[in-house]
């Protein structure tokens, strides 16, 4: 047998193995490490039933304490209030303050992209941007606005622990001025893309759900 050319007669390598990665007992590639057990396969994940969405939205809800509020500052886009509205119902809002020129719930765009959920959230319409922030502090909540602005936080260490009131702006200009001295933070979405921008109701969805999982990363567990 030369260097070049290093496999025995009966076909194995100097390593124990043959040349299909088999080894000579027969059991297949060895990419375990010896002695390691069969790895039985992962069960199939499946659609939960409706009745257990029913029962896992209730174990998340009994595990969830902090109140959460919106507040738009002219969200001028009847679809975008709508889907607001239903992100919003989806992850336990109590309200939502409508402000500026913000479209109404009641409008039949909005409603196409609530699917309903407008009756399950209070809102109220009407009150300038600085009454809805006063009404939001005075009720416990901190406002923080949604923004791109000089000295915004990143949205991961925003201040979204306890009872907070999120705040955006209309879907071009963003915060108004008044909303952003009327906040006591704010903070701005990271985003690694070419795209500098979010869609209004992306950017309420994804501080919703950062806001919600704040307060679950810090509690002692969800549910089983």
């Amino acid at each position: 047998m030369t260097a070049a050319d290093d496999t025995v007669r009966d076909g194995t390598v100097p390593d124990g193995t043959v040349p299909d990665g088999t080894v000579p007992d027969g059991t297949g590639p060895d990419r375990t490490g010896p002695g390691s057990p069969p790895q039985a396969p992962a069960a199939a994940a499946r659609a939960l039933r409706p009745v257990d969405v029913k029962r896992l939205n209730r174990a998340w809800r009994r595990a969830t304490g902090a109140r959460l509020a919106l507040l738009l500052d002219s969200v001028s886009q009847p679809f975008n209030v709508g889907s607001i509205f239903r992100t919003a119902a989806a992850l336990g809002a109590e309200q939502i303050w409508l402000c500026g020129d913000s479209a109404s719930p009641e409008h039949p765009s909005a409603r196409k992209t609530a699917l309903g959920t407008e009756r399950l959230v209070n809102w109220d319409r009407g009150l300038t941007v600085a009454e809805a922030a006063a009404q939001a502090t005075a009720s416990g909540l901190a406002v923080v606005a949604i923004e791109l602005a000089s000295g915004a936080l990143p949205l991961h260490e925003a201040p979204l622990g306890g009872d907070v009131c999120l705040a955006l702006g209309h879907e071009d200009r963003g915060c108004s001025a008044a909303l952003l001295a009327a906040a006591s933070a704010v903070a701005y979405i990271p985003q690694t893309g070419r795209v500098g921008s979010l869609n209004v109701a992306a950017a309420a969805a994804i501080a919703l759900a950062e806001a919600r999982r704040r307060e679950w990363a810090t509690a002692p567990g969800g549910p089983a």
